[in-house]
């Protein structure tokens, strides 16, 4: 049986959700509704914690810059946030969003955002504006997961329907 090389504690609810930083950090989110950001090198781990999220914390994905972060969550938001400056950067949210959101993905050329819903859809956001470009609306459940091709082609929705959807690109 193999143990782990090291272990990590802070958070105070179920960890959802892991995304590599870089060589040395990763960010976690958790059902305590904070992301946290560890190092390796930290006899501690954790260096940074990210509040903001008034709910659990469902998804993280690590932006292309590698120095930000997105969550998704069950308080129907979306967010970036950014390590350097220690703070969150963006907030994704409409009105018309009622239900949470489980899923996270940032495009590659970082202008995009895209999130999955309980509502059935996933929706494709503008970092910079907070707007939502498009809705994605195929599923009879909700949308657990996404998968983004690395060169940002295609997006891959998964869903409690049994039925994963591919998006491509124009």
């Amino acid at each position: 049986r193999q143990s782990p090389s090291s272990q990590y504690h802070g958070h105070f609810g179920d960890v959802m959700s892991v995304s590599i930083m870089s060589d040395q950090q990763f960010v976690s989110g958790s059902t305590d509704a904070t992301a946290k950001l560890w190092d390796f090198r930290e006899p501690k781990g954790c260096i940074m914690s990210f509040g903001g999220s008034m709910s659990d914390i469902n998804a993280v994905d690590v932006f292309p810059d590698g120095q930000s972060f997105a969550t998704a969550g069950d308080d129907s938001t979306a967010r970036l946030y950014d390590v350097r400056s220690s703070r969150q950067m963006q907030e994704y949210r409409s009105e018309s969003i009622l239900c949470g959101s489980s899923s996270v993905a940032c495009s590659s050329s970082g202008k995009y955002l895209f999130a999955g819903y309980d509502d059935y859809k996933a929706r494709v956001w503008d970092t910079v504006t907070g707007s939502i470009v498009q809705h994605l609306d195929v599923h009879k459940h909700r949308v657990t997961c996404l998968g983004l091709q690395p060169d940002g082609q295609a997006l891959c929705t998964g869903s409690w329907d049994t039925n994963l959807a591919l998006w491509c690109g124009q």
